[in-house]
């Protein structure tokens, strides 16, 4: 009877201690709005909103214009009614880090940019930077200056942003998620004791450059060489890096392919890239009138669309592959899982929300 209640009181143990590990599951919104749009979105269900975008300017971290500036000011003044909420500042995106290799080349181009961070956050009472360099070492946007001594200009800039801010801002920063980046990029092993995470871009494997459809943001990979959010975790545990550090990414929008052949649904067939659709949107876009198919993905745990009519394809996340996704990320015990980005979401009853639910769910 001793063992039995002890058998017990260890399951009772490991169950809330399961459930303390969702609470907290971080959940991060990238933003483009401005001031007013945020108020549109249950904020309370975010344990951090990431601004987007700053850019460089003389070297140094840079907020665009007065909107921008309201939009910080407005975002940080959410943290009144939620004080634990996290409001930070992410540098570049994909076309916005053009001097990027440049400027950080040197040491006193990292001091520069460095000081200039803690600086900003200390205005705007941010609380922290996360950096979306698109890419140190490999080619990212066409015409970006990239070099091989970015790799280790990327650690030490890691090192002079954690000197000088300490330990009271957070430091993030987005990480591609396909193997190329993963294997060049970066020294994961120098940096991410120093940060507090990286955001996996766990979409967008499939991207405007590809001939052939796929899935943008599978979970699972169905093939050898299809890319997914597991292989580029699975990749970064066996480095040894700690699981509460690993965050994976939502995609709230579609990428959509023309001129795709009725062969295995539009799915893996060559096409064209065509803009997409965002999440906000699906349910008058991606309907039955207008010739769409829904699709489910149950190896790759990932949804698409076809319409035979048009010859169209379409690959993102939607209610499904988001529950999966956070799902995934508390069994794996990750840091949390981000999404670009929030007003791509409906404003009630999306995909936050989704999130949201299966974090909270007992």
């Amino acid at each position: 009877m001793k063992y039995l209640k002890l058998f017990f009181f260890i399951v009772v143990i490991l169950l809330c201690s399961d459930v303390q590990g969702q609470k907290k599951l971080a959940v991060i919104a990238y933003y483009t709005g401005d001031d007013k749009k945020i108020d549109d979105y249950e904020v309370d269900k975010l344990t951090h909103i990431i601004y987007s975008f700053c850019h460089l300017k003389e070297g140094k971290l840079s907020v665009d214009n007065a909107q921008d500036s309201l939009a910080i000011k407005h975002l940080v003044s959410l943290k009144n009614k939620n004080p634990k909420l996290k409001v930070m500042l992410s540098l570049g995106g994909w076309g916005g880090c053009a001097p990027c290799s440049e400027a950080f080349s040197t040491a006193e181009g990292r001091r520069v940019f460095a000081e200039s961070v803690r600086e900003t956050n200390a205005y705007f009472n941010c609380d922290g930077i996360d950096l979306d360099w698109e890419y140190p070492t490999i080619e990212g946007h066409p015409g970006h200056l990239y070099q091989l001594a970015d790799k280790e200009n990327f650690t030490e800039l890691i090192i002079i942003l954690r000197k000088l801010l300490g330990n009271k801002n957070e430091l993030s920063f987005a990480a591609g998620g396909f193997q190329k980046f993963l294997d060049e990029s970066i020294e994961w092993k120098k940096i991410m004791p120093l940060v507090d995470r990286v955001n996996i871009m766990s979409y967008d494997l499939v991207n405007g450059y590809s001939k052939i459809t796929g899935h943008h943001t599978p979970i699972f990979s169905t093939n050898a060489s299809e890319e997914s959010t597991d292989r580029a975790v699975d990749y970064l545990l066996k480095l040894g890096i700690p699981a509460r550090k690993l965050v994976i990414g939502a995609a709230f929008y579609t990428r959509v392919w023309k001129e795709v052949a009725n062969v295995n649904n539009g799915l893996y067939q060559a096409g064209i890239h065509t803009s997409g659709v965002n999440f906000k949107d699906y349910s008058t876009a991606f309907t039955d009138e207008k010739g769409w198919k829904y699709h489910w993905d149950k190896k790759a745990k990932a949804a698409y669309w076809y319409n035979e009519k048009e010859q169209l394809f379409a690959t993102g996340d939607d209610i499904s592959s988001v529950i999966e996704k956070t799902t995934y990320a508390i069994q794996k015990k990750l840091g949390g899982i981000m999404f670009w980005e929030l007003v791509l979401d409906t404003n009630r009853n999306g995909l936050l929300e989704a999130i949201y639910q299966v974090k909270t769910a007992n």
